[in-house]
Protein backbone atom coordinates (compact mmCIF):
# COMPACT_ATOMS: atom_id res chain seq x y z
CA UNK A 1 0.00 0.00 0.00
CA UNK A 2 1.21 3.52 -0.54
CA UNK A 3 2.29 5.57 2.44
CA UNK A 4 -0.31 7.57 4.39
CA UNK A 5 -0.12 10.21 7.08
CA UNK A 6 -0.96 9.26 10.63
CA UNK A 7 -4.37 10.95 10.30
CA UNK A 8 -5.31 8.40 7.62
CA UNK A 9 -4.37 5.25 9.47
CA UNK A 10 -5.29 2.00 7.85
CA UNK A 11 -7.16 -0.56 9.88
CA UNK A 12 -7.86 -4.17 9.07
CA UNK A 13 -10.11 -7.10 9.74
CA UNK A 14 -9.29 -10.74 10.17
CA UNK A 15 -10.99 -14.10 9.92
CA UNK A 16 -13.38 -15.09 12.67
CA UNK A 17 -12.77 -18.75 12.03
CA UNK A 18 -8.99 -18.97 12.06
CA UNK A 19 -8.49 -22.53 13.29
CA UNK A 20 -6.49 -22.78 16.48
CA UNK A 21 -4.75 -25.76 14.94
CA UNK A 22 -2.97 -23.44 12.52
CA UNK A 23 -1.18 -21.83 15.40
CA UNK A 24 0.15 -25.23 16.41
CA UNK A 25 1.22 -26.37 12.94
CA UNK A 26 4.81 -26.65 11.85
CA UNK A 27 6.18 -23.27 10.81
CA UNK A 28 6.54 -24.42 7.21
CA UNK A 29 2.77 -24.85 6.92
CA UNK A 30 1.91 -21.24 7.73
CA UNK A 31 -0.24 -20.15 4.76
CA UNK A 32 0.95 -17.48 2.36
CA UNK A 33 -1.51 -15.13 0.70
CA UNK A 34 -1.67 -12.06 -1.49
CA UNK A 35 -2.69 -8.53 -0.53
CA UNK A 36 -4.93 -7.84 -3.52
CA UNK A 37 -3.74 -4.25 -3.82
CA UNK A 38 -0.89 -5.96 -5.65
CA UNK A 39 -3.28 -6.77 -8.52
CA UNK A 40 -5.56 -3.77 -8.13
CA UNK A 41 -6.13 -3.08 -11.84
CA UNK A 42 -7.02 -6.71 -12.51
CA UNK A 43 -9.23 -6.78 -9.42
CA UNK A 44 -11.12 -3.70 -10.57
CA UNK A 45 -11.60 -5.19 -14.03
CA UNK A 46 -12.85 -8.62 -12.88
CA UNK A 47 -12.74 -9.46 -9.16
CA UNK A 48 -13.76 -13.10 -9.47
CA UNK A 49 -11.39 -13.89 -12.36
CA UNK A 50 -8.55 -12.24 -10.46
CA UNK A 51 -9.18 -14.27 -7.31
CA UNK A 52 -9.35 -17.43 -9.44
CA UNK A 53 -6.01 -16.59 -11.05
CA UNK A 54 -4.38 -15.92 -7.69
CA UNK A 55 -5.66 -19.22 -6.29
CA UNK A 56 -4.36 -21.07 -9.36
CA UNK A 57 -0.88 -19.69 -8.68
CA UNK A 58 -0.91 -21.43 -5.31
CA UNK A 59 -1.80 -18.60 -2.94
CA UNK A 60 -3.68 -19.95 0.07
CA UNK A 61 -5.42 -16.77 1.16
CA UNK A 62 -6.14 -13.22 0.03
CA UNK A 63 -6.56 -9.85 1.66
CA UNK A 64 -9.14 -7.48 0.15
CA UNK A 65 -8.60 -3.75 0.49
CA UNK A 66 -10.80 -0.62 0.53
CA UNK A 67 -12.91 -1.12 -2.67
CA UNK A 68 -14.52 -4.25 -1.23
CA UNK A 69 -16.46 -1.95 1.09
CA UNK A 70 -18.61 -0.84 -1.86
CA UNK A 71 -19.78 -4.35 -2.70
CA UNK A 72 -23.44 -5.16 -2.21
CA UNK A 73 -24.37 -7.88 0.25
CA UNK A 74 -24.97 -10.27 -2.65
CA UNK A 75 -21.57 -9.48 -4.19
CA UNK A 76 -19.91 -10.09 -0.84
CA UNK A 77 -21.68 -13.43 -0.45
CA UNK A 78 -20.75 -14.42 -4.01
CA UNK A 79 -17.10 -13.67 -3.27
CA UNK A 80 -17.23 -15.74 -0.08
CA UNK A 81 -18.72 -18.64 -2.06
CA UNK A 82 -15.94 -18.36 -4.64
CA UNK A 83 -13.29 -18.45 -1.93
CA UNK A 84 -14.91 -21.52 -0.41
CA UNK A 85 -15.14 -23.21 -3.81
CA UNK A 86 -11.46 -22.49 -4.48
CA UNK A 87 -10.42 -23.66 -1.03
CA UNK A 88 -8.73 -20.39 -0.08
CA UNK A 89 -9.50 -17.92 2.68
CA UNK A 90 -9.85 -14.22 3.26
CA UNK A 91 -8.15 -13.74 6.60
CA UNK A 92 -8.16 -9.97 6.45
CA UNK A 93 -9.45 -6.84 4.80
CA UNK A 94 -7.84 -3.41 4.81
CA UNK A 95 -10.06 -0.46 5.69
CA UNK A 96 -9.31 3.22 6.08
CA UNK A 97 -10.84 5.19 8.93
CA UNK A 98 -13.87 6.30 6.89
CA UNK A 99 -15.10 2.70 6.80
CA UNK A 100 -15.05 2.62 10.58
CA UNK A 101 -16.85 5.84 11.45
CA UNK A 102 -20.27 5.93 13.13
CA UNK A 103 -22.06 5.99 9.81
CA UNK A 104 -20.27 3.04 8.23
CA UNK A 105 -19.14 0.78 11.04
CA UNK A 106 -22.24 -1.46 10.90
CA UNK A 107 -21.70 -1.99 7.17
CA UNK A 108 -18.05 -2.85 7.78
CA UNK A 109 -19.08 -5.27 10.54
CA UNK A 110 -21.60 -7.06 8.34
CA UNK A 111 -19.25 -7.40 5.35
CA UNK A 112 -16.42 -8.69 7.46
CA UNK A 113 -18.66 -11.22 9.15
CA UNK A 114 -19.80 -12.49 5.73
CA UNK A 115 -16.16 -12.85 4.69
CA UNK A 116 -15.36 -14.55 8.00
CA UNK A 117 -13.46 -11.79 9.78
CA UNK A 118 -12.31 -11.17 13.33
CA UNK A 119 -10.27 -7.95 13.76
CA UNK A 120 -11.73 -4.49 13.01
CA UNK A 121 -11.20 -0.96 14.41
CA UNK A 122 -13.40 0.02 17.38
CA UNK A 123 -12.58 -3.09 19.38
CA UNK A 124 -14.99 -2.60 22.27
CA UNK A 125 -17.94 -1.74 20.02
CA UNK A 126 -17.55 -4.82 17.88
CA UNK A 127 -16.37 -7.36 20.43
CA UNK A 128 -19.89 -8.70 20.92
CA UNK A 129 -19.92 -9.67 17.23
CA UNK A 130 -16.70 -11.63 17.61
CA UNK A 131 -14.60 -8.90 16.02
CA UNK A 132 -11.40 -7.33 17.35
CA UNK A 133 -9.00 -4.64 16.20
CA UNK A 134 -5.86 -4.86 14.13
CA UNK A 135 -3.47 -2.18 12.88
CA UNK A 136 -1.29 -2.02 9.75
CA UNK A 137 1.68 0.34 9.75
CA UNK A 138 3.01 2.65 7.07
CA UNK A 139 6.24 4.67 7.12
CA UNK A 140 5.15 7.44 9.55
CA UNK A 141 4.49 5.02 12.41
CA UNK A 142 8.13 3.86 12.30
CA UNK A 143 9.57 7.35 11.83
CA UNK A 144 11.16 8.98 14.87
CA UNK A 145 9.16 11.92 16.22
CA UNK A 146 9.74 13.78 19.49
CA UNK A 147 12.20 11.19 20.71
CA UNK A 148 10.12 8.12 19.86
CA UNK A 149 8.16 6.31 17.21
CA UNK A 150 4.35 6.43 16.98
CA UNK A 151 4.21 2.64 16.56
CA UNK A 152 5.74 2.24 20.02
CA UNK A 153 3.04 4.44 21.55
CA UNK A 154 0.39 2.39 19.77
CA UNK A 155 1.84 -0.93 20.95
CA UNK A 156 2.18 0.17 24.56
CA UNK A 157 -1.32 1.61 24.78
CA UNK A 158 -3.37 -1.17 23.18
CA UNK A 159 -4.44 -4.57 24.44
CA UNK A 160 -2.37 -7.61 23.48
CA UNK A 161 -5.43 -8.93 21.63
CA UNK A 162 -5.00 -6.12 19.08
CA UNK A 163 -2.78 -7.46 16.34
CA UNK A 164 0.00 -5.35 14.87
CA UNK A 165 0.29 -6.30 11.20
CA UNK A 166 3.83 -5.51 10.09
CA UNK A 167 4.46 -3.98 6.68
CA UNK A 168 8.10 -4.95 6.22
CA UNK A 169 8.85 -2.62 3.32
CA UNK A 170 7.63 0.57 4.94
CA UNK A 171 9.38 -0.38 8.18
CA UNK A 172 12.65 -0.71 6.27
CA UNK A 173 12.18 2.55 4.36
CA UNK A 174 11.64 4.38 7.65
CA UNK A 175 15.04 3.11 8.80
CA UNK A 176 13.76 0.59 11.34
CA UNK A 177 14.67 -3.04 11.91
CA UNK A 178 11.73 -5.41 11.34
CA UNK A 179 13.41 -8.29 13.18
CA UNK A 180 13.99 -6.17 16.28
CA UNK A 181 10.39 -4.94 16.16
CA UNK A 182 9.01 -8.47 15.94
CA UNK A 183 11.19 -9.68 18.79
CA UNK A 184 10.19 -6.70 20.90
CA UNK A 185 6.48 -7.45 20.50
CA UNK A 186 6.04 -11.20 21.01
CA UNK A 187 2.72 -12.67 19.96
CA UNK A 188 1.39 -9.49 18.36
CA UNK A 189 2.81 -9.75 14.84
CA UNK A 190 0.22 -12.29 13.74
CA UNK A 191 0.49 -11.43 10.06
CA UNK A 192 2.98 -9.61 7.87
CA UNK A 193 2.90 -7.80 4.56
CA UNK A 194 5.90 -9.35 2.83
CA UNK A 195 6.84 -6.35 0.72
CA UNK A 196 10.47 -5.72 -0.14
CA UNK A 197 12.21 -2.36 -0.54
CA UNK A 198 15.43 -1.14 -2.14
CA UNK A 199 17.37 1.95 -1.01
CA UNK A 200 18.01 2.64 -4.69
CA UNK A 201 15.64 5.57 -5.45
CA UNK A 202 15.04 4.19 -8.94
CA UNK A 203 13.70 0.95 -7.49
CA UNK A 204 12.15 1.53 -4.07
CA UNK A 205 9.09 -0.70 -3.66
CA UNK A 206 9.18 -1.87 -7.28
CA UNK A 207 11.64 -4.66 -6.51
CA UNK A 208 10.20 -8.16 -6.34
CA UNK A 209 10.19 -10.20 -3.15
CA UNK A 210 13.80 -11.13 -2.37
CA UNK A 211 15.38 -8.43 -4.56
CA UNK A 212 15.52 -5.70 -1.94
CA UNK A 213 17.04 -4.99 1.46
CA UNK A 214 14.86 -7.28 3.58
CA UNK A 215 16.60 -10.20 5.31
CA UNK A 216 13.65 -12.52 4.75
CA UNK A 217 15.11 -15.58 6.40
CA UNK A 218 15.72 -13.71 9.66
CA UNK A 219 12.34 -11.95 9.43
CA UNK A 220 10.41 -15.18 8.90
CA UNK A 221 12.26 -16.98 11.70
CA UNK A 222 11.46 -14.14 14.10
CA UNK A 223 7.84 -14.03 12.95
CA UNK A 224 7.34 -17.74 13.57
CA UNK A 225 9.35 -18.21 16.76
CA UNK A 226 8.43 -14.97 18.55
CA UNK A 227 5.92 -12.89 16.61
CA UNK A 228 3.10 -15.44 16.58
CA UNK A 229 2.69 -15.35 12.78
CA UNK A 230 -0.44 -17.11 11.56
CA UNK A 231 -0.13 -16.26 7.87
CA UNK A 232 1.86 -14.16 5.43
CA UNK A 233 0.68 -11.74 2.76
CA UNK A 234 2.85 -10.87 -0.20
CA UNK A 235 2.32 -7.27 -1.30
CA UNK A 236 3.64 -5.47 -4.37
CA UNK A 237 3.09 -1.85 -5.32
CA UNK A 238 4.17 -2.37 -8.92
CA UNK A 239 7.12 -3.87 -10.80
CA UNK A 240 8.62 -4.27 -14.25
CA UNK A 241 6.18 -7.13 -14.90
CA UNK A 242 2.40 -7.26 -15.21
CA UNK A 243 0.41 -7.45 -11.98
CA UNK A 244 -0.38 -11.15 -12.25
CA UNK A 245 3.12 -12.12 -13.37
CA UNK A 246 4.53 -10.07 -10.50
CA UNK A 247 2.31 -11.91 -8.01
CA UNK A 248 3.39 -15.28 -9.43
CA UNK A 249 7.10 -14.43 -9.42
CA UNK A 250 6.90 -13.17 -5.84
CA UNK A 251 5.24 -16.36 -4.67
CA UNK A 252 7.90 -18.46 -6.39
CA UNK A 253 10.62 -16.39 -4.69
CA UNK A 254 8.89 -16.71 -1.32
CA UNK A 255 8.68 -20.50 -1.72
CA UNK A 256 12.38 -20.70 -2.61
CA UNK A 257 13.25 -18.96 0.66
CA UNK A 258 10.53 -20.55 2.76
CA UNK A 259 9.62 -23.95 1.25
CA UNK A 260 6.73 -25.92 2.64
Amino acid sequence: MTSHTISRRTFLAFSATLPFAWRARAASSIPVGLELYSVRKELQRDPQATVRAVAKMGYQCVEFYAPYFQWSEDETKQMRKLLDDLGIRCFSTHNDSSSMNAENIARARDKNLILGCKYVFADEQLEKSGLHAGYHNHEPEFTQADGGRPIEVLAKNTKPSIMLQLDVGTCLKAGSDPVAWIRGNPGRIRSLHCKDWSPDPAKGYSVLFGEGKADWKAILVAAETVGGAEYYLIEQEGSRFSELETAERCLEAFRSIHPR
